[in-house]
């Protein structure tokens, strides 16, 4: 409950079904890693004639009249017909003038983030003992890390983090003998983040990771390389660098959330994990497929030349 963007006691009981599918359904692993899904799409969306543009900066959407009629990239204009957004929805509206917005920055400020995240991502030159791919670490006190991340946001004193290793289901992912793991730590939104906090708090869970599992690991690291607060905000453009959108609390569940469709500007649309339904691969993927009937309720289908 902790990932979906709220404590436990302030999130619908809607949302327990999440439990009884990882407990009772059990998760999955595509075979060679998550960018296989990508590269799928890419496949899918290549035999149905898109072209896509990768290295792309887009800095600005056009409009005239109510409607999109362009995009700005790399100093360059396209035309649209329709533009559809997957990009962090904050994001996207600030390309927008300010009139053709539908949400003023005291709207989001107003808004009840999911955390952010601090990864590791670590090579290890031998085979771990006394893990699993998917192994939580909640040997402290949850609630204390929780006010940490929604009552009184600061790095927390003792933090839980969660811990997989795909080398333990899927032999493609490390060379034979040795280990992947990622480390995750989730933070409040929005703090500071400094390489020698990063070193830290790394240096906090590995303690308590070879003491936990009964084993040393540190001398047997072959690589290592960090991911928070300030990288979601430069890859991702991602609001006070948020990990997984918006909370899902009570009244930012369902038609509560920001709207697929914009209210200002006639054939501008949005998707991922900032609107319907919501935060995860699952709901983002459903997110585009709502959208995707809502296009075609409101336009002509056209044949395009390019997506980005």
């Amino acid at each position: 409950m902790l990932f979906l963007g709220a404590k436990p006691d302030n999130t619908p009981s809607f949302y327990s079904f999440m439990n009884y599918a990882d407990f009772g359904i059990g998760t999955f692993h595509p075979k060679k890693g998550m960018y296989e899904v990508i590269l799928a799409m890419e496949e899918l969306a290549k035999s149905l004639g898109v072209t896509i543009k990768t290295e792309q900066s887009v800095e600005k959407i056009n409009v005239t009249d109510n409607k999109a009629t362009g995009i700005v990239s790399n100093g360059e204009t396209y035309h649209c017909d329709i533009v559809l957004s997957g990009a962090d929805y904050h994001h996207s509206e600030t390309l927008l003038d300010k009139v053709h917005r539908q949400y003023s920055e005291a709207y989001w400020e107003k808004k009840v983030f999911a955390p952010s995240s601090l990864l590791f991502y670590v090579g290890f030159d031998k085979k771990l003992e006394n893990v699993n791919h998917h192994t939580l670490f909640f040997d402290v006190d949850f609630e204390a890390h929780a006010k940490e991340i929604y009552d009184t946001p600061k790095w927390p004193k003792d933090p839980l983090f969660y811990a997989s290793f795909p080398s333990l289901t899927d032999t493609s992912v490390a060379p034979e003998g040795q280990e992947a793991g990622i480390f995750l730590i989730p933070l409040a939104p929005g703090l500071e983040d400094t390489p020698e906090l990063r070193a830290l708090y790394f240096d906090k869970i590995m303690d308590r990771f070879e003491n936990l599992t009964s084993q040393n690991v540190k001398n047997n690291i072959i690589f290592k390389e960090s991911f928070c607060v300030k990288d979601f905000i430069d890859d991702y453009n991602s609001y006070k660098g948020n990990a997984y959108g918006m909370a899902n609390t009570l009244l930012q569940t369902a038609f509560l959330r920001p709207k697929l469709k914009s209210k200002k500007v006639n054939n501008l649309y949005f998707t991922g994990q900032l609107t319907v339904p919501g935060p995860g691969v699952p709901p983002s993927l459903i997110s585009g497929k709502l959208v995707s009937e809502l296009i075609k309720k409101h336009h002509t289908i056209k044949t395009y030349e390019s997506a980005i």
